[in-house]
């Protein structure tokens, strides 16, 4: 009978193989396991983010485990021993047997039979030496001292190391290791945020007001899917972190206006900015992946967002002839996403050292004709969710430099009063090791 780690074990490897969504994929997978108990689903979902998670300590030991040169381990063998090690060195609640049986068992039905002895040897030798390992030395090398311990890419570590000092380097690799709250967004067009908390209380599910949005709960101990949950399929609720909310509150919209959101995904923002407006005016909604709006349009049906129209389009192609102008414009631009590693573990270890670089051209590209579509004395905002300095405030001053007629607006006068110290200069700017958010950057400018 299958179980959570074959099930954890097929999925990195999936992920391993393809770029893919990890949240996607466990949905997936439980909905077509559905008679999996709920400790196993839960024990799946651990293990998956947690094998990505802590990535790049596994494979040091791993590499300090074995006597084979790294490059010439399978990637399916290393793996299941990141998965293994896991189990071994970071769950209590596994038994250190159980966990190396259980993987031995799918190496054998998976892999030729002596790897099934190597993976045995490595794991057993794990347990015998664990906790007694040889770190680099934080301090003659504290670049490799914190890719390891803290489980992040040598070359990220190096970047803030020379912009932040050790300490708050750190700080900001353990934030990022952190497993994020669920924060759900209180649809004002059907619910408010007391009635969401009471019906919640009711279930039996703890929550509490975020303390920075006003709509906008906190949940923890959830065991269910939230999608299958009543609170979410009437439309109450939309699971989104506030730093994300931020963004839409920067944008400000008003009832009636014209509003286009540019690279809008799944439309969480979309939807946000519609019950800001009161479901009152227009947002045209954009995005290059048709299969995106699908989704972003049974979320405005879901929420009864009866304002948004969606448009399968490349953003640099869009003609301003043919749309208009616009009162505001959103452009959550396509970036490395590194202020969301505590959802999305997986960020690390996919992309490369120039990714950022490669981002910044890209969003100066949208962001110059974006521009083009904001009416005179209309307000445009570029957010990102990202730490890298090329693809924040260097895109916001290059904007400025290049075009005439703009003004920057200080973000902190659109924050509601708990985030105005989000900011960083006239910038939002989050972090996930100061304000246990996203890390999230905006910049709201005004057509003169």
């Amino acid at each position: 009978m299958i179980n959570a780690r074959t099930l954890a074990y097929q999925i990195l490897l999936h992920l391993n193989q393809n770029v893919s969504h990890p949240d996607r994929l466990i949905r997936t997978t439980l909905d077509r396991h559905s008679r999996l108990d709920e400790r196993d689903r839960a024990l799946l979902t651990e293990l998956v983010y947690g094998a990505l998670r802590w990535q790049g300590r596994l494979d040091w030991y791993i590499d300090r485990l074995s006597t084979t040169k790294p490059g010439k381990i399978d990637p399916a063998v290393r793996i299941l021993l990141r998965l293994a090690l896991y189990q071994i060195l970071f769950l209590d609640r596994v038994p250190a047997h159980a966990a190396v049986n259980e993987t031995v068992n799918i190496a054998k039905s998976t892999q030729p039979r002596y790897l099934a002895g190597f993976v045995n040897a490595i794991l057993r030798e794990a347990i015998r030496r664990h906790p007694k390992w040889d770190w680099p030395d934080p301090v003659k090398q504290p670049e490799e001292f914190l890719a390891v311990t803290a489980s992040h890419p040598q070359w990220f570590v190096r970047r803030f190391l020379q912009r932040c000092g050790f300490e708050e380097t750190r700080e900001l690799c353990d934030a990022n290791n952190t497993i994020a709250p669920m924060v759900l967004r209180v649809n004002t067009l059907k619910s408010d945020s007391i009635q969401v908390r009471e019906w919640l209380a009711e279930e039996g599910i703890h929550a509490e007001p975020s303390p920075y949005v006003s709509d906008a709960v906190r949940v923890s101990g959830l065991r269910h899917d939230i999608a299958r949950m009543p609170i979410y399929v009437q439309g109450w609720v939309q699971v989104q972190d506030e730093a994300s909310q931020l963004v839409s509150h920067l944008v400000s919209p008003q009832p009636g206006e014209r509003v286009l959101d540019l690279c809008a995904g799944f439309g969480g923002k979309s939807t946000h900015l519609a019950a800001l407006m009161d479901n009152t005016g227009e947002i045209l909604s954009v995005d290059l992946s048709a299969w995106k709006l699908e989704e972003l349009q049974e979320n405005a049906r879901r929420q009864g967002s009866g304002i948004i129209s969606a448009l399968a389009a490349d953003v640099l192609h869009l003609p301003p002839e043919e749309l208009g102008s616009f009162d505001r414009i959103l452009l959550d631009a396509p970036c490395s996403g590194f202020g969301t590693l505590r959802r999305n573990p997986d960020i690390k270890w996919r992309r490369h050292p120039k990714d950022p670089y490669r981002f910044s051209r890209i969003q100066k590209g949208l962001l110059r004709h974006a521009a083009q579509f904001v009416k005179r004395g209309g307000v445009l905002v570029y957010a990102a969710c990202t730490v890298f300095p090329e693809e924040t405030e260097e895109i916001a001053r290059d904007f400025l430099e290049c075009n005439a007629g703009w003004a920057i607006e200080p973000a902190g006068e659109f924050l509601p009063e708990p985030c105005r110290l989000m900011t960083d200069g006239p910038f939002f700017r989050s972090w996930p090791h100061r304000h246990e958010v996203d890390g999230f950057f905006g910049a709201r400018f005004r057509r003169s």
